[in-house]
């Protein structure tokens, strides 16, 4: 649940949902199910309680991986949720989801009014950085071989809940590189 996430990660000492500086619902969403769409402006951030989702956008006709979230991750087309614009990106629930749901409005009426939900936010937006900034700095610098390596010592259990065609497309490889680089890696 959220605010035992945000509990045992920022130190917090929530009893229970009643306390927490922002009102949230929550909502299920079945495998294969979009949750935000492209040109839809993302009115919503969901923390995953259970279940993954993929994060993609459209280059030159074809869809791209921008990254998976499992669960105790907070999703949304982030972006679109902080300027309130159409979303360049689509989110797809890859297995059946539990989220926790926090509406855009609620979020800015918590900020105006909590410091505890400004830290929150802040430091949300920080780990998001973080997060945002390594994989860029990876993919500009690891071969192949390293970022699949690194992806699996990272998350050893990718395996079991994706498929290796969307492992190879989130890594910018084609099935076959990806492949050839499994086989490497076992002999």
């Amino acid at each position: 649940m959220l605010f035992e996430y945000l509990n045992a990660s920022l130190g917090l000492s929530f009893s229970d949902q009643f306390e927490f500086p922002v009102v949230f619902e929550r909502q299920s969403f079945k495998k294969g199910a979009i949750i935000t769409n492209y040109g839809q402006i993302e009115r919503k951030l969901y923390f995953i309680n259970s279940g993954l989702v993929e994060l993609t956008m459209l280059h030159n006709g074809e869809e791209k991986i921008i990254e998976f979230f499992f669960q105790d991750s907070f999703v949304c087309a982030y972006t679109s949720f902080l300027k309130q614009e159409a979303s360049d990106v689509r989110i797809t629930a890859l297995s059946e989801c539990q989220t926790e749901v926090i509406k855009h409005k609620d979020l800015q009426d918590a900020y105006r009014t909590s410091l505890i939900a400004n830290r929150i936010g802040r430091i949300m937006t920080e780990q998001i950085y973080m997060i945002k900034t390594k994989r860029e700095k990876d993919f500009l610098t690891q071969s192949a071989q390293e970022k699949y390596s690194e992806l699996i010592s990272r998350r050893p259990d990718i395996l079991k809940f994706i498929p290796v065609n969307k492992i190879a497309k989130y890594l910018g490889l084609h099935p076959e590189s990806l492949s050839r680089i499994r086989k490497s890696i076992i002999s």
